[in-house]
């Protein structure tokens, strides 16, 4: 089934940066986590320093008995995938963890930023949810409450069977998506496309002022939001509300490149301090801003969030609304194994354009307003349309 969502309109070594929810792969805990450097793992260590560990030779020495005479078979890979997840328990740090092969595949997806499809959401009853503007399902004449009945001419009865039979496609192929529409059976040659997922949603209030929903830092965020700031300033914005609630994360590099949107050369986006030494990343474009920006978040704004959040905040100028953000200020570095898996430890934190690390902390904003689940009114917002005016 395609990810998008209706309302989307438009779309150094350091540098590589991940920030992910790693509990909300297994438990949904929104916790972001910060990832870079992934190949640095042995940078300083050599095998001849391993030859020379005697923590490391007891170590091999008992996996090497454990192999030869332990009573039953053992699974050398299970085995050492205990060990290292015992490293890390060990740590006694959320952060610095081992991810399985599939947890990993399932967070690289998910970051990618694209994906093959047709431009559609499906619903269990194979009815079309949303059939998204620009999309090749949309340009094929599909539309939202259209009921699929059969893909190149075999029936389904489940949304999965589409999925699968979309996936199987490659870009390019055109794919024929047989409906029913109202008294009516219709057949649509839909061509297979590489599409962004969707990660903005915008529009414009009353008074030119534009509204933008970051939704997750994904590989291909700059042009969404390039995109969609292009068409609402085309429109005569004249002020922007960035809203940032419920997202906690995505690359750090994305939040970087949004950031360099609106602040000057030379203005700083965030920096770096790991055990030797303090890098400040700063805005190297020449594109920038100088209209009235508003912020939204809430706690569970984490990593990138956060990051964007304070460059704005202290870079830029921004005005700030809601509540205070997750406070997820450390950094972590990955490595990949052999098998596809990947283990992640925290190697540095990461600090506001003021020198200040925010983790447990978060980002108090300038206006306190919390959100009330039980009205039809959302005070958060409504007081940044009013301070953007």
């Amino acid at each position: 089934m395609d990810d998008s969502k209706k309302y989307t309109k438009g779309f150094n070594l350091k540098e590589v940066i991940l920030i992910i929810i790693a509990t909300a792969l297994l438990t949904s805990i929104t916790t972001g986590v910060i990832i870079y450097n992934q190949n640095k793992l042995t940078k300083n260590i050599t095998y001849k320093d391993l030859n020379k560990d005697t923590a490391l030779k007891e170590f091999l020495s008992v996996y090497a008995s454990l192999i030869d005479e332990y009573y039953e078979d053992v699974d050398k890979t299970a085995m050492l995938e205990s060990a290292i997840a015992a490293m890390f328990k060990y740590l006694g740090e959320d952060y610095s963890t081992y991810m399985s092969k599939e947890e990993t595949e399932a967070l690289a997806n998910r970051l990618k930023g694209e994906y093959k499809g047709i431009g559609i959401t499906i619903n269990s009853e194979n009815v079309l949810v949303d059939v998204f503007l620009d999309g090749p399902a949309s340009s094929a004449g599909l539309l939202s409450g259209d009921k699929v009945i059969a893909v190149d001419g075999k029936i389904v009865s489940q949304s999965s069977e589409i999925t699968e039979i979309i996936s199987s496609k490659s870009i390019g192929e055109k794919i024929r998506i047989s409906v029913s529409r109202g008294d009516a059976n219709l057949n649509f040659d839909v061509e297979v496309k590489k599409l962004y997922i969707p990660a903005v949603n915008y529009e414009m209030y009353e008074n030119n002022i534009g509204y933008l929903k970051i939704t997750t830092f994904s590989n291909t965020l700059k042009q969404q939001v390039s995109k969609a700031l292009n068409d609402l300033e085309s429109k005569g914005m004249q002020s922007l509300i960035i809203d940032l609630r419920d997202n906690s994360g995505g690359y750090l590099s994305a939040a970087k490149d949004v950031a360099s949107i609106f602040l000057k050369k030379d203005d700083i986006i965030y920096s770096l301090e790991e055990k030797e030494e303090t890098t400040i990343v700063k805005d190297e474009t020449n594109e920038a801003k100088n209209y009235k920006i508003v912020v939204l978040f809430n706690g569970a704004s984490a990593s990138s969030s956060e990051v964007l959040i304070a460059a704005l905040k202290d870079s830029y100028g921004a005005i700030t609304v809601g509540v205070t953000s997750y406070g997820k200020g450390k950094v972590q570095q990955t490595h990949s194994l052999e098998d596809g898996s990947m283990v992640k430890y925290t190697s540095a934190k990461w600090l506001t354009p003021k020198g200040e690390c925010i983790d447990e902390i978060g980002i108090t904003p300038e206006y306190y307003v919390t959100f009330n689940p039980d009205t039809n009114i959302d005070e958060q917002l409504e007081k940044a349309l009013e301070l953007a005016k």
